[in-house]
């Protein structure tokens, strides 16, 4: 019988990109060594994360921001009580602080996230949907341990991907805590970034059972901007506009 053809599908199907990332590349590699996130990766900074949230939050965004801390380490939670965000970050900066998280809402409901690197920038803004808490997971595991997690990123491709998975690994103590056996997972799939948190268990030299511990929620790359957050003068590397860059279903960023 002949082979079995593989079967087309919109990721096997995609669209070349130039600025898909080579391991190997040189100019990629310098580029790493000296972009604001170098320190990180050369151990010279720990993550300190600060979340906050828009202006008076309701309920819903409070339990989330207060969850989303359980999972990053070294994060605090404060929220805004009419602060300008141009306002916020030098003090962060102040206290050393290497990274801001905003939550956004509409209607109760988290819609919106803002990561900006301190003290230099990037700054990226996504549109978050599909939000869960813990309550709202079927069958999830016990609270997560204040062990830290282990880390990893899916399908970040090109340059641009490639800058974005390395903002959210900043975001994580560089050493995880492998007795806590927790995971957190980044994984890229037609531009859309799918957010789990799970601790596994191996139940035999083959077989390992996760659970998944929450919360879970999926991001959309809005626009990523040069520095740290100016939403009137700031200079952006990359803005998502839908009717010029949506024209082809197998044509992606990430």
């Amino acid at each position: 019988a002949p082979p079995k053809p593989v079967p087309k599908t919109i990721e096997n199907q995609r669209e070349y990109d130039e600025t898909t990332v080579d391991p190997n590349d040189e100019e990629v590699a310098f580029d790493e060594a000296t972009d604001e996130f170098a320190p990180y990766f050369n151990r010279q900074t720990v993550p300190k994360i600060l979340i906050t949230t828009s202006d008076r939050p309701r309920g819903r965004t409070v339990r989330f921001c207060e969850q989303l801390s359980t999972v990053i380490p070294n994060s605090h939670v404060y929220y805004r009580r009419g602060l300008a965000l141009k306002r916020i970050i030098p003090q962060c900066i102040a206290r050393d602080f290497t990274d801001l998280i905003v939550i956004n809402e509409d209607r109760n409901v988290p819609n919106g996230l803002v990561l900006s690197h301190l003290p230099d920038g990037p700054t990226a803004h996504f549109r978050m949907s599909s939000v869960r808490l813990r309550k709202e997971i079927k069958r999830r595991g016990k609270e997560p341990t204040e062990h830290t997690p282990e880390v990893i990123l899916n399908n970040f491709t090109t340059r641009l991907g490639h800058s974005i998975g390395r903002m959210f690994a900043s975001l994580f103590p560089h050493d995880p805590q492998f007795i806590g056996r927790q995971v957190a997972t980044f994984h890229n799939q037609r531009d859309y970034i799918f957010f789990r948190f799970h601790r596994y268990i191996f139940k035999s030299e083959k077989k390992v059972g996760i659970q998944e511990l929450g919360p879970r929620f999926t991001l959309k790359l809005r626009s990523l901007q040069k520095g740290t957050f100016d939403s009137k003068f700031g200079e952006y590397e990359w803005i998502h506009k839908r009717r010029e860059m949506d024209t082809s279903r197998r044509k992606f960023h990430l």
